[in-house]
């Protein structure tokens, strides 16, 4: 019986693959260097890439499946290599995606987000990061994963074309927070995001980015979920956004026919309980992967 599902199902590893066709694309970009807190970031992508065989292509609670196929454009070689260093080659993996729907980046620490604008186009694209902080740290020493918005607004992105959502008390500073309001970026806080439900913050800040920008880039620090239920991120913090509502919000930005090109960022598997970390990482592309699906 060539179809038994005996000792195997259909799973998410099945659709990524040499596909030269595809409407998205997978890039693994583990930088690790400058982490403000040390880890090992860099093992993200192959964590990333072991944990997909596990997943079903098949959603019991919609009655889809998935079927959109993702040309797999291998791993940069990041290692030992800084933030400065990597923009070159981030930036230019991203742009030789454009052609495509989606461009999924697996980090690494948050410093890929910074290369990765620019590989959309510094000029026509708007910024919308799930995040416990700001990431406006100064750039005086250097680029670090704490400095990447920082570092696109000196590079000349307008802040109001910079949305930040599920920033959490305590984590940020006043001047950080004061920076933000100065440059005009969009602070939806994590208090914000439970009372008013993460999905719809992050839906009412695509439809504001999407009358200022031709595309849009969101950045997925993932410290921005609960520690209780995401371990494997040396800043996520208690108080964090819910696990179930970052499910939720990933697919209403995989549905947004302007996002072109995204990151998950700050996981770190040596950092992992139980493969939570890797689990959570997995449910996150399905869930991508659906709202894209979906346009």
């Amino acid at each position: 019986m060539t179809d038994s599902e005996a000792l195997r199902w259909t799973s998410l590893a099945d659709l990524v693959g040499h596909h030269p066709d595809a409407p998205v694309a997978l890039i693994g970009a583990g930088l690790n260097e400058r982490s403000l807190t040390p880890g090992r970031c860099d093992l993200g992508p192959k964590a990333f890439r072991a944990v997909l065989p596990r997943f079903s292509t098949y959603d019991v609670e919609t009655g889809e499946t998935l079927d959109v196929p993702v040309h797999d454009a291998g791993d940069l070689a990041l290692k030992a290599v800084t933030p400065a260093d990597a923009f070159g080659p981030v930036r230019d993996a991203v742009a030789a995606q454009a052609r495509r729907g989606l461009t999924v980046l697996i980090g690494g620490n948050n410093a890929i987000t910074r290369p990765g604008v620019h590989g959309l186009g510094l000029a026509r694209t708007g910024l919308l990061t799930l995040d416990a902080h700001f990431d406006l740290r100064d750039t005086d020493q250097g680029l670090t994963n704490g400095n990447p918005v920082q570092a696109l607004l000196e590079d000349g992105l307008a802040g109001e074309r910079i949305s930040q959502i599920g920033l959490a008390p305590f984590a940020n500073t006043w001047r950080a927070h004061e920076k933000a309001k100065a440059a005009g970026i969009s602070v939806r806080t994590a208090r914000e995001c439970r009372d008013a439900g993460l999905a719809l913050v992050v839906a009412q800040e695509l439809e504001r980015l999407s009358g200022l920008c031709e595309v849009i880039y969101v950045d997925f620090d993932i410290d921005v979920i609960d520690r209780s239920q995401w371990p494997a991120s040396p800043g996520a913090r208690p108080g964090g956004v819910s696990v179930q509502d970052f499910f939720e919000a990933t697919r209403v930005i995989g549905a947004h026919p302007k996002v072109r090109a995204v990151d998950l960022t700050e996981y770190d598997p040596s950092l992992e309980i139980g493969d939570l970390g890797s689990l959570t990482a997995g449910r996150w592309f399905c869930e991508l992967l659906a709202g894209f699906q979906g346009r």
